[in-house]
């Protein structure tokens, strides 16, 4: 049995597992102890950033805040804020040169 700690990016959590199922409210140490059945689950940090109200979701802000309300009733959860960048941030195409092919060579020295 193991001592661990576990860390959620909760922008991936949401967009990649949560984002349009009925699981929203998902209960994040439930979840730790059902993936980690023999281990200690000491401290779970749960890594966020507010978001804010736009045109086509004007609750999300009020919803993400009540989820956050939620998950600060967890004894060993700490939610930690950082900033969500919204600007474009330019990527430059990398070309790939495919590896040159190795001569082969024989695999039988012959007889000595």
């Amino acid at each position: 049995m193991a001592k661990v700690n576990v860390y959620i990016d909760g922008f991936n959590l949401y967009y990649g597992a949560l984002r349009g199922t009925p699981y929203k409210w998902l209960d994040l140490a439930r979840l730790c102890r059902a993936l980690l059945p023999s281990d200690t689950i000491q401290e779970i940090k749960y890594f966020t950033a507010r978001v804010s109200a736009r045109p086509s979701k004007p609750t999300s802000a009020h919803d993400q805040g009540l989820y956050i309300r939620a998950l600060r009733t967890l004894p060993n959860l700490t939610i930690k804020y950082g900033h969500f960048l919204t600007h474009t941030v330019p990527m430059y195409l990398a070309t790939v040169t495919p590896p040159q092919r190795v001569p082969s060579v024989p695999t039988s020295l012959g007889q000595f």
